[in-house]
């Protein structure tokens, strides 16, 4: 049996990390620290996604991306203002860290951006 194709979005802040997955729609907060990205880790590895996509947030998302590169985990950085280009085309207007996370995910699944290793 084929498993579904997972896509991963990530909306960082400095105490939390907000994560959504497509196209289950599970979503899910943990805290931004060694023990929720240890969890974040471990989650996603369960997953198995072919991306997962965090925003460039000004230095918060390095500790996760290299926990996730770490544990082999195809984690990509994207520029906040394509995501933000994206989610006004689709009509999101909304704006909560959930929604954030969903609309990463969604994102993800849309335009599914490169991995360093695949440019």
């Amino acid at each position: 049996m084929k498993q579904e194709t997972v896509y991963v979005g990530i909306d960082m802040s400095k105490s939390c990390v907000d994560v959504a997955v497509r196209p289950t729609g599970q979503m899910w907060t943990i805290s931004n620290d060694e023990s929720g990205i240890g969890e974040l880790v471990s989650r996603l590895k369960a997953l198995d996604p072919v991306i997962v996509v965090l925003e460039s947030t000004g230095g918060l998302e390095l500790p996760s991306v290299a926990a996730m590169a770490a544990g082999a985990l195809p984690a990509v950085i994207v520029n906040p203002r394509q995501v933000r280009d994206f989610t006004m085309a689709t009509g999101t207007l909304a704006k909560t860290d959930a929604l954030d996370a969903a609309a990463l995910a969604h994102f993800t699944d849309a335009v599914r951006p490169l991995r360093d290793a695949e440019t």
